[in-house]
């Protein structure tokens, strides 16, 4: 699938590789089919941003990450019956991404930990949702690396 985006000019992205949101990203109902885009070498990071782009709105493109690499104990309760459009989820077959907020001052810039978007990795069926659990909207990126930093000095 061919899709024209903004960040990234013209992407030929592999159908089995989209990634189908039933009911959107959390403001954007009507985007249904996205693409993870990543640089392969900077994926073995835990911590890199990648970009959730719309397949359907060129324009569209979220920063995201992997929470865990800043938040290891990242383990939100979600009830069943949301996840079940996804298909049966393992250890295996699920991928959490949370939404990243960038800033001007790169020690303001965030994740937001209420509302992960879950993936099952073998139907690729995704979705946004909003955790029971207290987590923040707004974690602050810089502050969990500098934590980590000094806890593995």
């Amino acid at each position: 699938m061919k899709a024209d985006t903004r960040l990234f000019g013209e992407i030929d992205i592999e159908e089995q590789k989209i990634i189908h949101m039933e009911n959107g990203m959390i403001g954007f109902p009507d985007l249904k089919k996205f693409a993870l885009i990543y640089d392969m070498e900077k994926k073995k990071k835990e911590s890199s941003i990648m970009w959730f782009q719309s397949m359907d709105e060129p324009q569209v493109a979220f920063p995201v990450m992997q929470p865990n690499g800043l938040k290891p104990d990242y383990n939100p309760t979600v009830s069943d019956e949301m996840l079940k459009p996804l298909g049966e989820l393992n250890e295996t077959n699920l991928y959490v991404l949370t939404t990243v907020t960038a800033t001007a001052d790169k020690k303001d810039a965030s994740i937001n930990l209420k509302a992960p978007i879950i993936i099952n990795t073998e139907t690729n069926k995704g979705c946004q949702i909003i955790v029971e659990d207290d987590y923040p909207v707004k974690y602050n990126i810089y502050e969990a690396v500098m934590r980590k930093k000094k806890a593995e000095e």
